[in-house]
């Protein structure tokens, strides 16, 4: 199987991130007929939706470029996570970009977004095989861990507040 290399990658990605900001939308719409709440769809909320759109793309871009990098460090940087330095940078810069994506819902979001960072993830799968059935029982018992550390946290806090 080859690797979409060139313009045809970047349209693939374009594409993808294209569905993903259509679900946003759609999720958006849906919420605001089912129970007229929420973040109305206008012209700000379009810009927003434009912002993610960019600064995934250029998170994307910024990947690509670093991959032919000698510092493996970098290299091995998941994507997503450049694209969190892209929006974090653009966002303290101008403000236009944090008024924009504030009108989208943040609920809309969510399924989309947590769609892309599996998608970046997605290349690593093949390294998650050559690993042992160890890794398995170990996660298990940080996810139980993680999980039982929560909920300790919270009924502390529950108790210092008197509920």
């Amino acid at each position: 199987m080859t690797k979409t290399t060139g313009l045809n990658h970047y349209v693939k990605y374009g594409l993808i991130l294209l569905l993903s900001i259509s679900l946003i939308l759609l999720t958006q719409g849906i919420k605001l007929l089912k129970y007229g709440g929420g973040a109305p769809i206008n012209s700000t909320a379009i810009m927003g939706l434009f912002t993610l759109w960019l600064f995934s793309m250029i998170g994307i871009f910024i990947t690509d470029i670093i991959k032919k990098a000698n510092i493996p460090v970098l290299r091995s940087f998941p994507i997503l996570g450049w694209v969190s330095i892209t929006s974090l940078v653009m966002c303290l810069i101008f403000d236009f970009f944090v008024t924009a994506i504030q009108a989208v819902d943040f609920l809309s979001i969510t399924t989309p977004i947590l769609t892309f960072a599996g998608i970046s993830v997605a290349d690593r799968l093949v390294d998650l095989r050559k690993t042992s059935w160890k890794v398995a029982i170990v996660a298990v018992f940080v996810f139980i861990g993680t999980y039982l550390a929560s909920a300790l946290l919270a009924q502390f806090g529950l108790m210092i507040s008197g509920n």
